[in-house]
C-alpha cells in the first residue's frame, strides 16, 4: 500500500469509529498490509484485497479471553 493509501483509510477509520488516536501505519517487508494501532497500542492488521479489478481493505483484529476481564 502506498503512503497515500495509508494515510485515506487512516482518515476512514479515524472518522468511522470516532478517534483521532488510529493510526495506520506500513508493515517492514510487506506491501499487502499495514498494522493499526490506537496510540501505542497495537489493535490489528489491515489487509489489502485486489480482486476483479477493484481493491477492498479487511481490517482483522483479535480479542483475547484476558483482555475481556475487568
Amino acid at each position: 500500500m502506498t503512503k497515500d493509501e495509508l494515510q485515506k483509510i487512516e482518515r476512514y477509520m479515524r472518522k468511522t469509529f470516532e478517534n483521532p488516536k488510529i493510526g495506520v501505519r506500513a508493515r517492514p517487508k510487506k506491501t499487502d498490509s499495514a498494522e493499526v494501532y490506537i496510540g501505542d497500542e497495537f489493535i490489528g492488521v489491515l489487509f489489502e484485497d485486489k480482486e476483479d479489478g477493484e481493491t477492498s481493505y479487511n481490517f482483522q483484529m483479535a480479542i483475547l479471553e484476558m483482555d475481556l476481564e475487568d
